[in-house]
């Protein structure tokens, strides 16, 4: 019992400690996805050795060490407890609503999302993973939304954007890979305010898909730099394939100067949309200050790994806080980039 305990011990924090190595390779990232998890088993680890072993020197020293993993862990989870906001949004009456989903490009279950759709009327719905099924599956929907943009590919990176909103200006970028694509959109409000909207899904690093995270990694930070130069309000969604916590996702908070909207929301975790107890949060929303964000949950399963995401939002007029990056982040990022862009990957 006690070199089962021992063991699961050491493993914890290695798996907790792991993410700060400054590599790439899959196995350094991977552990970071797990982090709640990891923390709830930890805490168990902590009991059972108070109610199962002897209160020896090295017992002492290896729960005084799990209980500081855990406690670290703990400070970096806590921003994103439900019950620290409560913020009622009172001075808006021009709600913008999304719906982001990774559709899983094998996902037949067409009606299921086109149900969806109906029922929560979205003024903007961008789909993840689809390809040409998925294109002429939506066409349904395209009376009620007039305003598109459809990149149909099929190697699970394939994007579709609709909005009823009237667009300004549209682009798709292809920062790190050529079959790797983002969406950037100029819109405007019912009440004519503009805004920015960037629908992103960059490749993770795992062991079935990217050796490593430097595509990812550049795709991220590309779009950070691209977003940093904004003076409009701005959205940015989609499958990030990282969570809020990683390294990478903190870099691309600093330098693209938005906000995390799950802070003192939840986790609210969307894969695997099948198993409640060990959904991570891959599908995030980050936004700058001058926009308000009132709900951000997810939805009902649409047969995809991943659960819909939905948040609605409104726009303070005001302008956004400026901030400041250093030059050594800055740096770190141009090469992070600069890697990515040399990458190529051997499974798309």
């Amino acid at each position: 019992m006690e070199a089962v305990y021992y063991t699961l011990n050491i493993l914890m924090i290695v798996f907790t400690f792991l993410p700060k190595v400054p590599h790439q390779h899959w196995i350094f990232r991977i552990a970071s996805f797990g982090k709640i998890h990891l923390t709830v088993f930890q805490v168990f680890i902590l009991l059972f050795g108070f109610l199962y072993l002897e209160p020896t020197y090295y017992f002492i020293v290896a729960q005084l060490i799990l209980s500081i993993t855990i406690a670290h862990n703990i400070k970096i989870l806590y921003p994103y407890v439900a019950l620290r906001n409560k913020k009622v949004i009172t001075d808006c009456d021009d709600f913008i609503s999304i719906i982001s989903v990774n559709v899983y490009q094998f996902n037949k279950e067409y009606h299921l999302l086109i149900d969806l759709i109906a029922k929560y009327q979205p003024d903007i719905l961008l789909t993840l993973e689809s390809n040409k099924d998925w294109e002429h599956a939506l066409e349904k929907i395209e009376d009620n939304y007039p305003n598109y943009k459809k990149v149909a590919l099929e190697n699970t990176y394939g994007m579709h954007f609709y909005t009823k909103l009237e667009i300004e200006d549209l682009k798709v970028n292809y920062f790190i890979s050529d079959d790797i694509p983002s969406i950037a959109a100029k819109i405007k409000t019912n009440n004519g305010i503009p805004f920015m909207f960037y629908g992103i899904h960059p490749p993770p690093a795992s062991p079935t898909e990217e050796s490593n995270s430097k595509e990812k990694d550049g795709e991220l930070l590309s779009i950070a730099k691209t977003v940093k130069k904004q003076t409009l309000p701005t959205v940015v969604i989609g499958d990030f394939n990282s969570v809020a916590w990683s390294r990478i996702t903190k870099m691309f908070t600093k330098i693209s100067g938005l906000k995390d909207a799950r802070k003192g929301r939840g986790f609210i975790s969307t894969f695997p949309a099948k198993y409640r107890f060990f959904k991570i949060p891959l599908d995030l929303i980050y936004h700058s200050n001058n926009i308000k964000v009132r709900t951000i949950k997810t939805l009902e399963s649409i047969n995809s790994d991943h659960l819909p995401l939905y948040v609605d939002f409104c726009i303070d007029q005001t302008k956004p806080t400026s901030h400041n990056i250093s030059s050594n982040l800055m740096q770190e990022a141009n090469e992070l980039i600069i890697e990515g862009r040399k990458e190529e990957s051997d499974n798309r």
